[in-house]
């Protein structure tokens, strides 16, 4: 099985920030990603984690300020907005040791599509250059129509476009299975075909986005899947816990069991 990071925008949620770190590693975890963690100053989130032996692996840049943003990287007219965006992103989490930002493209309208991926384009090519001067990677993560209607970043064939315009090796897809589950799916083929530009992986139940032991996708499998492809990156659970997060455990102990994989071992959450 994969090594598994929990997403503390999600789990954990009834704590505050820095307890969900110290939360996260009582349960077994060994890193987690945040989507804004901004509010907490970076050395408290820092220490943190240094006190849980947890690593970041990384966190959105901010959504923008206007009503109805949802990130700014596809946004025409608000090309410096972005680019302050990813400055906040990569400061902090270059404070924090993190390995990724996603940078959040932003919502759209259909006729704008064209112009908005000239933008994107043009704002990732600035925004990896930046991140490799910190020795980060840029995500960018389709995000399905349905939670999000109009969000510029919606299929995995995109996204490999993209990052084939852009020309960077530091910027990958974030591939969340719910999402391209409800967009596209036909995960397992879309793993194989586009792995080496996948950075991270996440997972939640299709259609309910609560923990990955219900609904629609056999996550066993497609972890045995990312081990037969020699995918030897993280994989995210972010989803929305029925209860308790620690309630809803079962999965992770259930998997880590699974010894059936070279990549399985002993720090496998």
């Amino acid at each position: 099985m994969p090594r598994f990071s929990a997403n503390l925008g999600f789990l954990f949620s009834d704590l505050p920030e820095l307890e969900r770190v110290a939360a996260a590693a009582r349960a077994g975890f060994k890193a987690v990603e945040m989507h804004w963690p901004y509010q907490v100053p970076a050395l408290q989130m820092r220490d943190a984690l240094q006190r849980s032996q947890v690593a970041m692996l990384g966190l959105n840049t901010p959504v923008g300020n206007a009503a109805g943003d949802f990130g700014l990287g596809a946004l025409v007219g608000r090309e410096d907005e972005f680019q302050q965006a990813v400055n906040q992103a990569l400061s902090y989490g270059a404070a924090i040791s993190a390995a990724a930002v996603h940078c959040m493209a932003g919502v759209v309208t259909a006729d704008a599509m064209m112009e908005a991926e000239r933008t994107f384009i043009a704002n990732l090519t600035v925004a990896a250059d930046k991140a490799a001067q910190a020795g980060m990677t840029i995500l960018i993560e389709p995000i399905n129509h349905r939670d999000k209607p109009g969000y510029f970043l919606h299929h995995i064939e995109q996204a490999a476009s993209i990052i084939e315009k852009v020309g960077r090796a530091n910027v990958r897809i974030m591939f969340d299975c719910y999402h391209t589950q409800i967009m596209q799916g036909d995960l397992t083929r879309r793993l194989k075909e586009y792995l080496d530009s996948i950075g991270h992986v996440q997972i939640a139940a299709v259609p309910s986005r609560a923990e990955p032991d219900e609904g629609e996708l056999n996550y066993p499998d497609i972890c045995r899947t990312l081990d037969h492809l020699g995918y030897d990156g993280w994989v995210g659970a972010e989803y929305k816990p029925r209860g308790r997060t620690e309630d809803g455990l079962n999965w992770l102990s259930a998997w880590s069991q699974d010894q059936s994989s070279p990549n399985s071992g002993g720090d496998a959450v």
